[in-house]
């Protein structure tokens, strides 16, 4: 163990104790330690005990947790406070400028446990209202969050796409002849991407590019046809080239995930479609109608193509109402009129507003004297700014027995409900599914909202049978809400074809907690035509009158 290595271990050592509220000489103690030991030059597993106890800022007590360290490779006093501080809250504390005050504070405060829900919380403008915090602190946190995020080795599609559609350009513009694409899956629109994949239609682009300055310095792989770099913010970069004669069949090939590879070999041999300069003239010689990338991922895409049966994918043009927003009623960052006039004013024609009910007090949620107001300001906003419609609704907490957030007075006096869980995440399988069924089954419930609770990359979300939740969706005409904030995308693209199959209507929502968030709307659009949602079974896409019947029950 090197010098920098048994320092780090007194840094968390400090940071751990701070977080919990110890001694603050102690911590201050191996603060001190860390900065010395990082500075020393000899090995000190070249040192005898006395002359460890000799170091600067090293006394008895330390002494002995280095000769740990160096012996047994760990620090029982250092494990302890390991093992009663969440994974999640040991690494916020790797985030440069979010000491462990502000940690602690999110963590009592808002119950945050991992960064991406420190991220989501700041999305949601929770943090503003906790002491030391403040609309700018918070910005400033989003950036840093932000960063880190990108840093690590898995990226959320949404956080490169504007990179990705940037470095293909270049490649198109330094090489305007020659035709190259996005492969792999960022072509496909996966929801979490490990690199940018792009091919070009000319060997040796990899190195002209690079000489160009269009790409960083690239290093070849054992395939010659293949090169890795990175964009400037370090996203991870795989260049494939290839003739030109060769482009669609590599393309097709490069852009199928194995399992759609291997449905597509099964019958047709890849000899067969091989040296085809556009990816079309493959499926003319596969006698399939045209795929679209984000289909390419499970085999069932490849039978409906061969049965002719392929769905109209959803775009998002399609969406004609913004469902699930929330406003400064609750925790959003803009004001009712702000988000319902910046909805019209992009062509929509409606707004479902949810602000969070009274159980999420994290939130800022309403109390029923707050939902009445609330819903006489709808009324004097939907006389102004008709036809555009506010639609009454909340977003329930769906509480731990399962039952809804108000009594029955209020809640039937919305029009519409979606019903999520937001709290007591730590549930098995048959808790959480009865959990979810309960809400299910209530009548004044419309629509259940991101029914796994995950966070991606950061949260897996509660387990949940989601057969028995979408089966009872379907029997109790309840819709299913494709959560398209890209830290969610749940309801899950690889369950939208069961849904589909059982009759259930998704709604593509937001969950916009700003006006900005309304944009998020795409990643939804993307999730939905992955699992081959159509504009027909889309809950929003519903016009006005519509979509008011659609959530007329009872």
């Amino acid at each position: 163990m090197t010098n920098k290595e048994i320092a780090q271990h007194f840094r968390q050592l400090g940071q751990l104790m701070e977080l919990h509220g110890e001694n603050p000489f102690k911590i201050r103690s191996y603060q001190s330690a860390y900065r010395n030991l990082r500075a020393y030059e000899q090995p000190l597993s070249e040192l005898s005990p006395e002359e460890i106890g000799s170091i600067k800022g090293v006394g008895k007590a330390i002494s002995g947790k280095i000769q740990e360290l160096l012996d047994a490779g760990q620090m029982a006093t250092l494990e302890k406070y390991r093992a009663k501080t969440p994974e999640g809250i040991q690494e916020m504390l790797n985030i440069k400028g979010f000491g462990p005050k502000k940690i602690m504070a999110v963590w009592e405060g808002l119950g945050v446990e991992s960064v991406g829900e420190l991220l989501y919380a700041v999305n949601e403008n929770r943090l503003v209202e906790l002491k030391g915090f403040g609309a700018k602190t918070q910005e400033e946190l989003r950036k840093k969050l932000e960063y880190y995020q990108k840093s690590k080795n898995r990226f959320h599609y949404a956080a490169i796409e504007a990179e990705a559609e940037q470095l293909l350009a270049a490649i198109q513009k330094a090489l305007p002849d020659v035709p190259a694409d996005w492969c792999g899956a960022i072509r496909r629109r996966s929801v979490v991407i490990d690199e940018i994949e792009i091919l070009v239609g000319q060997e040796g682009a990899a190195e002209v590019l690079a000489d160009l300055g269009v790409l960083k310095e690239v290093s070849s792989e054992a395939n010659a046809h293949a090169a890795k770099t990175t964009t400037e913010a370090e996203v991870p970069v795989k260049v494939y080239t290839c003739p030109a004669a060769e482009f669609g069949t590599q393309l097709f090939t490069l852009t199928a995930s194995d399992t759609f590879l291997e449905a597509v070999t099964a019958k047709a041999p890849a000899a067969d479609w091989a040296g085809q300069a556009d990816e079309p003239a493959v499926f003319n010689i596969l006698k399939l109608p045209f795929i679209a990338p984000e289909l390419r991922e499970q085999a069932w895409a490849l039978e409906r193509a061969r049965s002719n049966d392929l769905p109209e994918l959803i775009t998002e043009a399609d969406i004609k109402g913004i469902v699930h927003a929330h406003t400064t009623y609750s925790d959003g960052a803009h004001t009712l009129r702000e988000m319902a006039e910046y909805a019209k004013a992009r062509g929509f024609q409606y707004l479902g507003l949810t602000d969070h009910s009274k159980s999420a007090f994290y939130a800022n949620g309403l109390k029923p004297e707050r939902v009445f107001e609330q819903m006489e300001e709808v009324d004097a906003l939907n006389q102004e700014l008709a036809p555009f419609r506010i639609f009454k609704g909340i977003e329930s907490d769906i509480l731990n027995d399962g039952s809804l957030d108000y009594e029955e007075d209020v809640l039937r006096a919305f029009d519409f409900i979606i019903a999520s869980v937001h709290s007591n995440l730590r549930m098995d399988e048959d808790k959480a599914t009865q959990r979810l069924i309960t809400a299910i089954e209530n009548p004044y419930t419309t629509m259940l909202g991101h029914p796994t609770g995950r966070l991606l990359l950061s949260r897996p979300g509660y387990p949940i049978d989601h057969q028995k939740v979408l089966d009872a969706c379907a029997a109790n005409g309840v819709s299913v809400e494709i959560n398209a904030n890209p830290y969610r995308l749940d309801l899950d693209w690889t369950w939208v074809p069961y849904a589909l199959e059982k009759g259930i209507r998704l709604s593509i929502n937001p969950d916009a907690h700003s006006t900005s968030g309304i944009h998020d709307i795409r990643y939804g659009v993307l999730a939905g035509r992955k699992g081959g949602l159509t504009a027909a079974e889309c809950m929003n896409a519903l016009d006005t009158e519509g979509f008011a019947a659609a959530i007329r029950k009872g």
